[in-house]
């Protein structure tokens, strides 16, 4: 099960911590979702979501500013010893010196952001998602070629590398080089992303390892990206039958989730990245209700049909 650390969210937010004297290091965060205590603020703690973030606003918070401070100091007590990882107060509201007496006692930090709750809720939740999906990590190479996410596979030394480095020089956004780590967000969404370790760089076989970001800038590359297609590399065999026309889409699949996925043979001669632009801008036409092939499918079906039609 994927996990992060409190520490993580903190600095990605820049939460504010009103107790720095508790390690946000060790408190991990492995739900997604969010919570935003309503009554367990007047005492009821059945099918409480305690493992979740909690996350108060305007209407928590003036909720327990009209309780006396005994009731509200008891209402802190119930909260912060129910196991809840942490307690986030949006609205630039400060918390008051029993609320944070209280976290420190159990060890729960008490966090702060200026930020409306409603807003702050939905990219939080979108971020954990994002950063607790299932997650592989494959070998590939990961580009944007106009605005599509281009997974190109094949085996080793096969040149993935340098069609992802034409791509490139040809105004397109390196993702990540050798290794992808594909995360699944949704049913029909993944996105890949680059390990810390080797992002922004590509290994050129004879050259040694090159820093795109430094030598194109920082437009020739991307964090993220969709997946949308696919692209396998290999070698041409002449034996073997390739689809000429592309009626049918083929598909692959990672974590559970169909992608597009053409196989490109190669043999000395061709121009890898200009096949990948066409195979791109095509993937997109389709998206968009145009088939190429379904087109020339239908030409052809309907010229033989008006022949027959002068023969009878």
């Amino acid at each position: 099960m994927a996990k992060i650390t409190l520490t993580k969210i903190i600095d990605n937010y820049n939460l504010v911590n009103h107790t720095p004297d508790i390690n946000t290091d060790k408190i991990w965060i492995n739900i997604p979702d969010v919570n935003r205590p309503a009554l367990q603020l007047a005492g009821f703690f059945d099918h409480f979501d305690k493992e979740r973030v909690q996350i108060i606003g305007n209407v928590e918070w003036a909720y327990l500013s009209s309780m006396t401070r005994e009731r509200r100091s008891e209402v802190y007590q119930m909260l912060m010893s129910s196991g809840i990882p942490c307690l986030i107060i949006c609205q630039g509201i400060s918390p008051d010196e029993d609320l944070i007496k209280i976290g420190n006692n159990y060890e729960v930090p008490i966090l702060t952001i200026d930020i409306a709750t409603s807003r702050f809720v939905a990219e939080i939740v979108r971020w954990l998602n994002v950063q607790l999906a299932p997650c592989i990590s494959i070998h590939g190479v990961l580009v944007d070629v106009y605005g599509e996410g281009v997974l190109i596979m094949g085996e080793s030394g096969i040149g993935k590398s340098e069609a992802a480095l034409e791509l490139i020089k040809r105004g397109h956004r390196l993702v990540t080089d050798d290794v992808v780590e594909i995360r699944k967000v949704s049913d029909e969404t993944l996105i890949g992303t680059s390990p810390d370790i080797t992002k922004h760089f590509i290994e050129l076989r004879g050259i040694g390892i090159v820093d795109v970001k430094t030598l194109f800038g920082v437009q020739s590359v991307k964090d993220t990206q969709n997946i949308d297609m696919v692209i396998k590399i290999e070698e041409w065999d002449r034996n073997k039958e390739y689809d000429r026309l592309g009626l049918e889409d083929q598909y692959t699949e990672f974590l559970g989730n169909k992608v597009v996925c053409y196989s490109i043979p190669i043999r000395p001669g061709r121009n890898l990245a200009v096949i990948v632009e066409s195979a791109s801008v095509n993937h997109r036409q389709k998206k968009m209700g145009y088939n190429a092939a379904q087109e020339l499918y239908n030409r052809v079906t309907n010229n033989i049909m008006n022949k027959n039609s002068e023969n009878e």
